[in-house]
C-alpha cells in the first residue's frame, strides 16, 4: 500500500478488480478551496488503454510489484518467442500476443526487458532505438519531394518501415519502435 502523495511515474497500481495500471503522469493539486487531490494519467498494463483518474490526496492505494528482467531473444518455437534470462540462463516462452508489436523488431540475440507480475508476463519492453539491416528498398531519386522525404523499406525481420529517401538500398538502419513499450492487447 502507498499513499497517493507518494505516486511516481512508472509505479504500478492494482485498481478496479485487480487490474494493473502504470502511472504515466501525475500532478498534485492544492486548490484555494477544498481538499488537495492528485490528478493522474494511468495506462492499463495489459490492454494499453489510458485513462485520467483523480484521487484525493493521502488516500491509500494498492501497489503491485512488477519484476523487470533483461532477457535475450533466443529463437522461435512455433507461436512462442523464447527468451533467455541473462543472469540465470533460464528460458521463458512468451506467446505472440504478449510480445505484440515488439515482434517486428526482434532478431536472435536481441536484448529486451521482460516485465512480470506474480509469474505472469505482462509485456516486452524494447530499447528506445534498435539497429537492423534494411533488406529491401527502392533506390532514392535525388530531388524527389513528392513522398515527403521518405520511402518504404523492409527490415531483416520482414517488417516494413519508412526511411529517408536518400537511404541506400541495403544498409544498417536505426529504427525507433513506436511505442517503445508494447503490451498484450
Amino acid at each position: 500500500m502507498a499513499s497517493t502523495n507518494d505516486l511516481k511515474n512508472g509505479m504500478v497500481l492494482k485498481l478496479e478488480g485487480g487490474q494493473l495500471w502504470s502511472v504515466v503522469e501525475f500532478q498534485h493539486v492544492k486548490p484555494g478551496k477544498g481538499p488537495a487531490f492528485v490528478r493522474t494519467k494511468l495506462k492499463n498494463v495489459l490492454s494499453g488503454k489510458t485513462v485520467d483518474k483523480t484521487f484525493n490526496a493521502g488516500v491509500k492505494v494498492e501497489t503491485a510489484t512488477v519484476d523487470k528482467r533483461d532477457m535475450q531473444f533466443s529463437y522461435m518455437d512455433g507461436e512462442y518467442f523464447v527468451f533467455m534470462d541473462m543472469q540465470t540462463y533460464d528460458q521463458l516462452h512468451i506467446d505472440r500476443k504478449t510480445v505484440a508489436d515488439a515482434a517486428h523488431f526482434l532478431i536472435e540475440g536481441f536484448e529486451a526487458t521482460v516485465a512480470q507480475h506474480e509469474g505472469e508476463v505482462l509485456f516486452v519492453e524494447l530499447p528506445a532505438a534498435v539497429e537492423l539491416t534494411v533488406q529491401e528498398t527502392e533506390p532514392g531519386v535525388q530531388g524527389d519531394r513528392s513522398t515527403g522525404g521518405t520511402k518504404p523499406a523492409v527490415l531483416e525481420t520482414g517488417h516494413q518501415i519508412q526511411v529517408p529517401s536518400s537511404s541506400p538500398p541495403v544498409r544498417r538502419s536505426r529504427s525507433t519502435p513506436a511505442p517503445a513499450t508494447t503490451s498484450a492487447g
